[in-house]
């Protein structure tokens, strides 16, 4: 039975304009359109969009250049995003395709971005727009490997535990648009890319698995990477990685000469705009950084001793960080990373009075089954706990089951903003009363 008898008002509400803020941020609505360069003089525009954000970046800019002069006929291109993140456009084909396990949609996307970009002449100008989700939503399995097993891959790093750039390293050895690719198959036409980073550092060669960017990482790691987590790859995948042709594009190769690459939006931004929000009603900021890693149950642990802390000093306190958490899978339940890290904080606070806190991932989904209808995050207070009890909820047996929706869909206590239509990681706040 759902828990419903909840007061949203004072600290939650707050925590809640926290999250809010970071997110209007990250939206292109805010960011895209100062960053579109001027359309070719006399060649086409070749719009190319992939990721969560997708939908609102392909809309923004192409209404920017119908309505600015440019001919339809002049304008070419393609979109996808992630199912539900879609957006209304006038000209550029958007679709829809998998995330975080890739689909038929992904590859036909990825099949017709390379068909486009391989079309442009001297005088084309490929735009490409990238955020978030991009490396789902662009597949094309080298070699011999079926979709069915790039998904079995995308599964099994998903499990595993490994952070996002790590299991980046190995996509892109397993495929023909990722690591460059891209690039080399638009070259020689100018191409600049627009980006909205969220991976931790605003590595250009990780936002989307890099497919316009050189890539730095080697085969040596895509190889240790999956030693190190005992990856069981299909017999395809594994020859690919044991192949150094597969190897991808370097700096220096010449078909990153005439390639721009620009972030429009980074977790940061976001960042700075929540401790805004947290000032502005008077909290002192304690700023963890945009670039958090680790596991989200080990992340919440410390969280919880740190809050302690500024608590038992009697400060008026927001702790804010941002930044990509892993979930390690040991139990069955649904969940994801922001989720798991509330309920681990609520364990390892124990109802202390005077501390809410809001975990969630600023594309609006976390985790979850891949639908755009998933919980973004969850937000915790001191009796977090005690109504979870009265509803016959063991909140330690949940989290051992990492079943964090389960558990905070029974209280009522999801994050659901629906999709953000952006993508800049997640925002966590922790409020703190004396």
């Amino acid at each position: 039975m759902r828990q419903s008898s909840i007061d949203f008002s004072g600290p939650r509400a707050t925590a809640r304009a926290i999250y809010d803020a970071a997110v209007a941020r990250a939206h292109p609505a805010g960011c895209l359109l100062p960053h579109l360069p001027p359309a070719p003089a006399r060649g086409r525009l070749i719009l190319l969009a992939a990721g969560k954000a997708a939908g609102s970046m392909t809309a923004l800019a192409e209404a920017h250049y119908l309505d600015t002069g440019l001919p339809p006929g002049r304008l070419a291109g393609h979109a996808v995003a992630r199912h539900g993140y879609t957006a209304p456009t006038r000209q550029i084909p958007m679709v829809a395709a998998g995330h975080p396990v890739p689909d038929e949609g992904s590859v036909a996307s990825a099949r017709r971005a390379l068909e486009l970009a391989a079309s442009a002449t001297v005088d084309d100008l490929v735009l490409v727009l990238l955020s978030g989700g991009g490396s789902a939503n662009w597949v094309a399995p080298a070699g011999a490997l079926s979709l069915a097993e790039k998904q079995a891959v995308t599964r099994a790093l998903l499990r595993s535990g490994a952070p996002i750039g790590e299991m980046n390293i190995v996509r892109k050895r397993l495929s023909r648009i990722k690591g460059g690719r891209l690039a080399l198959a638009a070259a020689p036409a100018r191409l600049l890319t627009l980006a909205i980073s969220d991976v931790p550092g605003d590595d250009p060669a990780a936002i989307a698995s890099g497919p316009t960017v050189p890539d730095p990482s080697s085969m040596a790691e895509a190889r240790a990477i999956v030693a190190r987590y005992g990856l069981d790859l299909p017999p395809a995948a594994r020859a690919l990685l044991d192949d150094d042709a597969s190897e991808t594009p370097k700096p220096g190769d010449p078909a990153f000469a005439g390639s721009d690459y620009r972030i429009v939006a980074r977790p940061a931004d976001a960042l700075a705009a929540a401790r805004a929000a947290a000032e502005k009603v008077g909290y002192a900021v304690l700023d963890l950084g945009p670039d958090l890693e680790g596991e989200a149950r080990e992340v919440a642990a410390a969280h919880a001793g740190l809050a302690r802390r500024l608590k038992a000093e009697g400060r008026r306190a927001a702790i804010l960080s941002g930044g990509e958490l892993t979930v390690t899978l040991r139990g069955s339940g649904r969940g994801g990373p922001s989720q798991e890290y509330a309920l681990a904080l609520a364990v390892a606070l124990a109802g202390e009075p005077g501390i809410v806190a809001l975990a969630g991932d600023t594309d609006g989904t976390d985790g979850g089954g891949g639908e755009a209808t998933d919980p973004a995050g969850a937000i915790i207070d001191p009796q977090t706990l005690t109504r979870a009890r009265a509803i016959g909820l063991d909140p330690a047996r949940s989290l051992a089951d990492n079943d964090s929706t389960g558990f905070f869909e029974a209280l009522g206590d999801l994050l659901q903003p629906g999709p953000t239509l952006t993508n800049v990681n997640d925002c966590r706040v922790i409020l703190i009363e004396p």
